[in-house]
């Protein structure tokens, strides 16, 4: 509790966590997902919860059991609402509300905190890349077909979007004849032509016209 006692070295946790969360929020998330309106959200989460460990720690005694509380509650909430957010959506919930639990936790010094952050952030830019994983997506399909064999759906699904991973059946209906599926599949790659190809299928070049001058017929002379 004495490393956050002093103004310099609150403001100097303050601006490590400020600086993580920017990196984590403008440097990797919204560049690859593009969610605008996440990003208030993250900023606020890691701020207030950077605020309220802090204030906790130079309240003494008790703030643990309110600590305890609190992050109840922000995990309750991020739970509740995880059905219109994206599953590596709620993992940079989650790693926003580590990165102020550690840069505000008392007790911790400025190099450690810094040294965990790091690491964070470096989990969370090489697991959230775009390269792994790449051609794996997931979908919600609904087949005008009800297949009751393994290997039909397979291969209907296959047919539609390619290698399926996985799936799982959400809804059958006998009356419409229809089937909701979810599933994991992956992309057939897409093979593009070698820039060393050459094309062999030019038009050729019409021979040039020649003209053929008949010969001039014999004049008689006259006497």
């Amino acid at each position: 509790m004495e490393n956050l006692q002093s103004l310099p070295s609150l403001a100097a946790h303050l601006g490590l966590d400020l600086t993580a969360v920017t990196v984590l929020t403008f440097g990797v998330f919204y560049p690859r997902h593009r969610r605008r309106e996440l990003v208030p959200a993250y900023l606020a989460l890691n701020v207030a919860l950077f605020a309220v460990v802090a204030a906790l720690a130079r309240g003494g005694t008790g703030g643990g059991l309110a600590l305890g509380f609190g992050l109840f509650g922000v995990l309750s909430i991020i739970r509740l609402r995880s059905d219109t957010v994206q599953h590596q959506e709620v993992a940079y919930y989650f790693t926003t509300l580590v990165l102020g639990l550690l840069c505000g936790l008392p007790g911790l010094d400025l190099g450690t905190a810094a040294a965990l952050s790091a690491v964070l952030l470096l989990v969370m830019y090489a697991a959230d890349h775009p390269r792994l994983y790449r051609r794996d997506r997931r979908a919600l399909v609904t087949l005008d077909a009800v297949h009751r064999e393994p290997d039909t759906l397979r291969a209907d699904l296959a047919d539609r979007l390619g290698e399926p991973l996985g799936w799982t059946v959400r809804e059958v209906d006998y009356v419409r004849d229809l089937m909701v599926v979810e599933v994991r599949f992956r992309e057939p790659e897409v093979r593009e032509p070698s820039g060393g190809a050459v094309r062999t299928s030019r038009t050729p070049r019409p021979a040039p016209r020649t003209r053929t001058i008949a010969p001039r017929p014999p004049q008689e002379e006259t006497v």
